[in-house]
């Protein structure tokens, strides 16, 4: 299984990465993240000048730069947004909580049926399972009730213009100059979140211009108005880009035995199903394994939550947002759609997530003792976990590679002399 990380749709803007703070007489760790001077809206229109050459160098005309950037308004409440985001801030139980809640359930069960005659069509011509594109409407727009009522040019000059992620939010912008320069769509009418994504399953404009497509052959790709025909073709013709495995699961609830590695948890420890059945694994609650395929352990609360195996189909969901807590919601909410159980093995409810200081914090102090995150960004990613885990193994405590408090003090009181002890062979 290849885990995918192609950057597109609205949570891919999550990519962005803050400067390395090499040592621990640099800068502040807050002033690497968000201390940049507020922006202005003179600032903006400032930038929006120098921005045109740019834009015109990309295929944009001057016609419609000049007719879709004038008066072009600054929102400095997105680039608020924009440093909190729930994947990130919330624990996985409580993003889990709402984004799988009864309701959203509920919901889903009446549009598959509202909507059954499309979902046949879509399964019959993209090979993806209907429950995933409705899992993924019901995250991104409640299904459609919440598509986003912000000015997609405002919320991306604003990002372009806000520094910290310029060069993905300034693309996105010419692409979504691009979408009015086709047609499709009128400024007045290109809708959406915050973050520049738009319609019923948010799709970013990159990702609009690249996958969109019209399914009902209007001539259009709407994927913005009440209809949801196009905007859901498109998010199956997405997944069936991303290698959407029709019929296999995105992941397996299981049960470790006693004694078990946890060395072996991640991504990049893949293996057969037949190795991890080998490894003592039991499917929770006595589901069925899938029928084969490869697999790697997703532990996304450590060693006291849930345990997961997640196959391919984990992978295609990631493209949509690398977050963890939003694939496995994704997973879970399709699953609960079609009948399923909920997970079975309780969250540890009694620990609260690391604030961004603290996460930033724990990537620079594992850096300094020896094991290296990649990068200091607050974003717990493969790199970071695979740090913890490597400093949890040489502090003797279970390798589950989870950033908690008591990790983040267990690195406190780690001097850092330690470093050349863990370096040495």
């Amino acid at each position: 299984m290849q885990m995918q990380a192609i950057l597109v749709g609205v949570w891919l803007a999550l990519a962005g990465v803050f400067p390395t703070l090499a040592t621990a007489q640099d800068a502040p760790l807050r002033a690497t993240l968000d201390t940049k001077e507020p922006g202005s809206m003179q600032g903006m229109q400032d930038w929006v000048k120098a921005f045109r050459a740019r834009a015109l160098a990309k295929g944009v005309t001057a016609e419609t730069f000049d007719t879709e950037m004038q008066g072009r308004t600054y929102l400095p409440e997105i680039v608020v947004k924009d440093r909190k985001q729930d994947e990130f801030t919330k624990t996985i139980w409580d993003y889990l909580d709402k984004a799988v809640s009864d309701d959203r359930i509920a919901a889903g069960k009446a549009a598959l049926v509202e909507h059954a005659a499309l979902f046949d069509q879509l399964e019959a011509r993209y090979n993806v399972d209907r429950a995933v594109i409705a899992a993924i409407w019901g995250l991104e727009s409640a299904y459609g009730k919440v598509r986003g009522d912000i000015p997609t040019l405002d919320a991306l000059t604003t990002l372009a213009y806000d520094a910290r992620r310029a060069d993905f939010f300034e693309g996105q912008l010419v692409e979504a100059l691009l979408i009015l320069q086709s047609g499709d769509i009128t400024a007045d009418r290109m809708l959406g979140s915050w973050a520049g994504a738009m319609g019923h399953t948010q799709f970013m404009p990159s990702s609009y211009r690249s996958l969109a497509v019209d399914f009902d052959g209007d001539g259009k790709r709407q994927i913005w108005g009440d209809d949801p025909t196009d905007a859901l073709a498109s998010t199956a013709a997405y997944l069936a880009k991303s290698n959407w495995v029709k019929g296999q699961p995105w992941g397996v609830e299981v049960t470790l035995p006693q004694g078990f590695d946890y060395t072996l948890a991640g991504p990049r420890t893949q293996a057969p199903l037949s190795t991890w059945k080998a490894r003592g694994l039991l499917p929770m609650g006595g589901q069925e394994w899938a029928k084969s395929g490869w697999a790697s352990l997703s532990l996304p609360a450590g060693a006291r939550g849930p345990a997961f195996l997640v196959f391919d189909n984990f992978a295609a969901i990631e493209t949509y947002n690398v977050a963890d807590a939003y694939v496995i919601a994704v997973g879970h909410l399709a699953d609960r759609i079609m009948g399923a159980a909920p997970i079975q093995a309780n969250w540890p409810r009694d620990l609260r997530a690391l604030t961004l200081e603290e996460r930033i914090e724990m990537q620079h102090l594992l850096g300094q003792n020896g094991f290296d995150p990649f990068g200091v960004d607050g974003k717990v990613g493969p790199n970071t976990i695979a740090a913890v885990r490597k400093f949890q193994a040489s502090a003797g405590v279970v390798p589950d590679g989870y950033a908690s408090l008591d990790l983040l003090e267990r690195l406190r009181a780690t001097p850092v002399q330690a470093k050349a002890a863990v370096n040495s062979p």
